[in-house]
């Protein structure tokens, strides 16, 4: 048994070659920071060469690999910023909570469209929407994108018939690296997503450089191969500031979310109050306190109208004491 064991030496350069590929070191390594045995021992990761440490002991390559958002508390529970490399969740709980997770989504995508605009890219969007997630939350719409800051002449829209074509297309899109962001729209908690299948979108985003969105419609927390979840809910809008300095307190502001960092590398979850600007195409922290509520906020009355002819609802119902005697 002893002579069939693996040496030491061989375990460390394995592991280690597995945690660069996955772009994370393992807790407790042993291995120096920036040479290690695995690479000694040829198992280097895509034969790229070693990140080096800047003035202020960071990483370089990690600097290059996030997007910060501005909104200090979620960068600092996302390790500076948004993976622009692997899988990230954004999920909602309702379905009535759809259209604030399906604009936050948008305007990361946009931020990534923007990052490789500025290097001379094209950046193409590829959204990927399963058939009941986009009867469920509606068809995108055209300037609503344009307003969020996409370019539609660089947007691709694809409805394939079920989840297993949806997953085949976004791992045929992570093949190319010409894309700034891959979303994939589901719903629910399909049992043809699990771990083998999340885990093969990380490694194809992993090694193309594009991010994947799983922007997942009325699901719960489930275990996956993201590094990053979120759950974002919608927020009160901030007052709206004209062009003479007056603030607007009627009518509608810049949109806002309540997103709550349910995976990171943070000890507990993190949730922070954002607003994205679709004039300067990105995001600016709000205040929860300072966003006043509108006065009829709780409105005590039915949602929709009476029907005609028939009552505008169910009726109370009553504690029931005791049944009569059928006889």
């Amino acid at each position: 048994m002893a002579e069939n064991a693996v040496p030491r030496e061989t375990v460390l350069a394995l592991r280690d070659a597995i945690a660069r590929l996955e772009r994370d070191r393992p807790s407790g390594s042993c291995l120096s920071r920036w040479e290690t045995e695995g690479e000694r021992a040829g198992f280097s990761a895509s034969g790229r060469s070693l990140p080096m440490p800047d003035v202020t002991g960071q990483d370089v390559t990690r600097q290059a690999d996030v997007l910060p958002l501005g909104v200090p508390t979620l960068d600092h529970a996302m390790s500076g910023g948004l993976p622009l490399k692997g899988l990230s969740e954004i999920r909602v709980a309702e379905t009535r909570d759809a259209g604030a997770a399906t604009g936050f989504t948008l305007g990361l995508a946009a931020l990534c469209q923007a990052r490789r605009k500025a290097r001379g890219e094209l950046g193409p969007i590829l959204w990927i929407s399963e058939t009941m997630a986009g009867q469920e939350a509606g068809e995108p719409y055209g300037v609503g994108l344009s307003l969020l800051g996409i370019d539609l002449r660089a947007a691709l829209f694809s409805r394939p018939r079920n989840l297993q074509q949806a997953l085949w297309i976004a791992e045929a899109a992570l093949g190319f690296s010409v894309f700034s962001a891959v979303i994939l729209e589901i719903r629910g908690n399909p049992a043809r997503l699990g771990l083998a299948e999340s885990r093969r979108l990380q490694l194809r985003s992993l090694g193309s450089g594009v991010p994947v969105f799983l922007l997942r419609q009325a699901g719960e927390e489930e275990a996956s191969s993201a590094h990053l979840r979120l759950l974002v809910r919608p927020a009160p809008a901030a007052p709206f500031m004209l062009p003479d300095g007056t603030m607007l307190t009627t009518g509608i502001g810049h949109p806002a979310f309540h997103v709550i960092a349910e995976k990171t590398r943070a000890f507990s979850p993190v949730d922070a109050y954002l607003e994205w600007s679709s004039h300067a195409r990105r995001f600016h922290p709000l205040d929860p306190v300072a966003v006043p509520l509108p006065a009829n906020a709780a409105d005590p009355f039915t949602v929709l109208s009476a029907s005609v002819g028939r009552p505008g609802g169910a009726p109370a119902l009553g504690r029931v004491m005791a049944f009569k005697r059928a006889s």
